[in-house]
This record gives structure tokens, sequence and C-alpha cells, in this order.
């Protein structure tokens, strides 16, 4: 007999269908969120996974970096001691200064030169401390006559500098460092390093950088772009240098030459001098320079004694570096004339502005007549090169480097900064400051081929 069911047992057998339904949904809806934070934690660990291998990749890249600037710095240290400069720089043909290979790794040496080229773009070499202005002894008309160089600034680095505690002419003594905040005390001791210049009053930050702000010597987009980033510029098209361009503290002439044998001083060594130009160029010449020496006084460089000796160029290069005036330590502080800037050269007495251009432009047109001095008297009149003399050498033996590098796949960029000492029987650091801080130093350009390089790897 069929059963009948009545509405509230209708109704009753609905409510506890729909009760399952609900408990099932409410399941479901647990799972997927569960699911959810699953997916969710894995993908947040796959990212937290991934960031890490990329640091860890940028770390090794880093190291590499600085192992290939290690590895530039021993390539440098060789060449010196392979080739022997002699007091010049390296021979690019012979020191390959560009994207050198280490391994995975590249490096660069940021350098520095006359030849024409394009301002967003790096010169590649070795950099010659003897081509800058030495702050322990220009004098302070010399300083004055730097790019950006004010008479305060110039006096205060000649005071910073001296024994006593009297301020120069628009100088700078512990009176003046009392004011500053914290104050300070006047060192009245020799610059040590560039960074020293920083303590000097009137050094600030925009007279030392000017608009190079990564030191690189290049005029890179935001050195070119008014005052939308830093450094603030004017915008010309040019870069305008900082003092850090033109001074060091690094240039010095040994009295001894690489063999360890002992220069010949024009005043004392009289004898000695006979005796060398006689095994040179023979007694009867030997005897006609003597005669062309004969009452003349005593010699207040190597370029006067050329100069009164009316000996020609090729014999004066033959004895240059057997020569010198100096006492004590050697020769603190001369320029090379072959290798200073117009700026450097245009601060020497003698030389100026007037002169300046002119021998920068004679040693671009002639490379091979810069083994002496001699070519100096070619642009300069006698009068001018006796006086200049007194600051100029034709020698070099500290040398900087600016090596630049990256590790693989052109990542952890590094740069550091040494200045080696080449006057003794191996090339010896005498300084090294980390530049990594001041950002990529090695243009667009380079900048644009490595990623391109990076991305078809991928």
């Amino acid at each position: 007999m069929k059963r009948l069911h009545t509405p509230f047992q209708t109704m009753a057998g609905a409510g506890r269908g729909s009760a399952g339904y609900s408990q099932r949904g409410s399941v479901l809806i647990l799972v997927l969120w569960v699911a959810f934070g699953l997916v969710s934690l894995a993908l947040y660990f796959a990212q937290s996974t991934s960031h890490e291998l990329k640091a860890a990749d940028q770390r090794v890249a880093g190291l590499q970096a600085e192992y290939a600037i290690q590895g530039g710095l021993r390539y440098l240290q060789h060449y010196l001691v392979q080739y022997g400069t002699n007091g010049l720089l390296p021979d690019p043909r012979d020191c390959r200064p560009e994207e050198v290979p280490v391994g995975d790794s590249l490096f660069w040496f940021i350098g520095r030169g006359d030849r024409p080229r394009r301002l967003d773009e790096p010169v590649f070499g070795v950099v010659d401390e003897a081509s800058k202005l030495n702050l322990n002894t220009a004098t302070a008309a010399m300083l004055e006559a730097l790019p950006g160089m004010t008479p305060q600034l110039a006096g205060a680095i000649v005071d910073w500098r001296d024994a006593d505690s009297e301020p120069s002419e628009n100088g700078a003594e512990n009176e003046v460092y009392a004011r500053f905040q914290p104050p300070r005390r006047c060192k009245n001791a020799p610059f040590e390093s560039l960074e020293e210049l920083r303590l000097v009053a009137g050094a600030e930050l925009e007279v030392l950088f000017g608009e190079d702000l990564n030191l690189n010597g290049v005029l890179d987009p935001n050195e070119d772009d008014g005052d939308q980033s830093p450094p603030y510029d004017n915008r010309d098209g040019r870069l305008d240098a900082g003092l850090f361009e033109y001074v060091t503290v690094s240039s010095n002439e040994p009295l001894t030459l690489p063999d360890g044998s002992r220069r010949i001083h024009l005043n004392t060594g009289r004898q000695e001098l006979t005796r060398l130009l006689t095994e040179k160029f023979g007694e009867d010449r030997g005897r006609e320079l003597q005669a062309a020496l004969a009452g003349g006084g005593n010699f207040n460089s190597v370029l006067e004694f050329y100069v009164r000796s009316r000996m020609t160029a090729d014999e004066f290069a033959q004895i240059q570096t057997n020569l010198t005036v100096a006492t004590g330590n050697g020769a603190t502080g001369l320029i090379n004339v072959n290798t200073a800037s117009e700026a450097v050269l245009s601060c020497v007495p003698g030389i100026g502005p007037e002169k300046a251009p002119g021998l920068v432009a004679f040693r671009m047109a002639n490379p091979n007549r810069l083994n002496s001095m001699a070519w100096v008297t070619e642009v300069l009149d006698e009068q001018g090169a006796i006086r200049a003399g007194r600051f100029l050498t034709g020698e070099s033996h500290q040398f900087s480097v600016d090596i630049a590098a990256v590790g693989r796949h052109a990542r952890g960029y590094r740069r550091i900064r040494y200045v080696l000492d080449n006057s003794g029987s191996e090339p010896r650091v005498m300084y090294q400051r980390d530049l990594t801080s001041l950002g990529w130093a090695l243009g667009v350009e380079t900048r644009e081929r490595l990623h391109n390089q990076r991305q078809a790897r991928r």
C-alpha cells in the first residue's frame, strides 16, 4: 500500500538535504582556502628563492669583479717590471687597457688623454701622477691658476701643509678652523692623500668634484642636465672637472736610477759630469760642451743645463735621466711636460695659458720626440724654458690606475683606484680607494653593449 507523506514530513526531508549540501559547500570552500593558502605559500617561497638565487648570483659576480680588479693590478705590475718604463707611461700598444677578460669577468683601466674624443665615452689607459700639480710643492700662484680655484682656497692649501701657524695671504690657520663644526686644527704638515683636501677651508665638494660627480673624466647624462639630478651643472655640453682632476700628492723623481746607480748632481758633481760627457760623446765633444757651460754658475734645472750646453736633442736624450739638481729624497712635485694637461701646464711659470696650448699641440704632432725635454725649447724661448725648467721633468715614476670591472653576465660592478710607485725594484702600491659607490663610470655605450650581450645569452 502506497505511503503518503504529509506536508510537514516533506518539508523536514527537504531541510535535511539542504543541510547536507550546505555542509559539503562549506568543506569545499575550506578546501579551496587551504589550497589557495598553500599555493600562496609556494609562490612566496618560490619568489623568495628566486630573489635569493639572484642575490647569490650578484654576490658571485661581485666577487668575480673584485678578483678581476686584482688581476688587472697584477697585470699592470707585471707590465711595469717586464717592459721597464724608465719614467715613461706604458705604451698602449703593449698594455691592453680596455675590456680585458679574466675568466667570466672583464676589467678596464679608466684613464685620460690628449686626443680628441667623444665627451660621453671614457679614455682607457694609465694616468701619470706627474702630469698633475703636487699639493705639497705647488706655489699659491700656481694653485690659483687651476680651473675653479679661488685665492682663498689656494692660500688655505699652502697654510695646511706648511709648518708654521702664521696665516699666509688669503690663507687659513687655527683661528679659522676653530669656528668649524666640529672645530679642528690646521694640520701644518704635508698632505698624505687627496681626500685630505676635503678638510681644508673652502674646499667644498662642488670645487673638488666640479661636474664630474663620479670622477671618470666623462660627461655622463646626469652631469649635463642642469639641476634635474645631482650634480648641478650648467648644461653647456662640456665637462667642468673639479680640483681632484688636476692635483696629486704622489709625484716624486728619485735620485737613483732603476739599476741602482745615483744620478749626477749638476752643481756638486762636476767631475762626474765631465766623465759622463766624455764617455758618451768622446773627449773632443765633451770639451766643447764643458766650454759652453763654463762660467755660467749653478743650474736650477736639468732643462736649463740643456739650454746652456747647446747640445743637440739627441745628445740630451742620452744623458737626461742621469742628471738632477735635487737633494734629499729626490725631486718632489716636478710636472712631466710630456703628459701634463693644458690646464696644468698653464699653471707653470714661463708657460702660462699663452704657451700651454702650443706645448700640447706640439707633443701630439710629434710623439716620437718625447724621449727627453729638449722639444720644449721649440715652443718656448730660452728664458721661458729656463724659467719653466725648475718645475718640469720628462719622467714619471708614480702611476694611478682606476680599474673598473664586472663579473659574469656583466653584473657585480666594482671600481678601485690604485697609485703605484715604480721607482724601486718592483712596483709598489702606495694607495688604494674603493670608488664603487660613485656609480657607473664606463659610459653609456659600454653599458648598453654589455646589456645587449647579457640579453643575447638568455
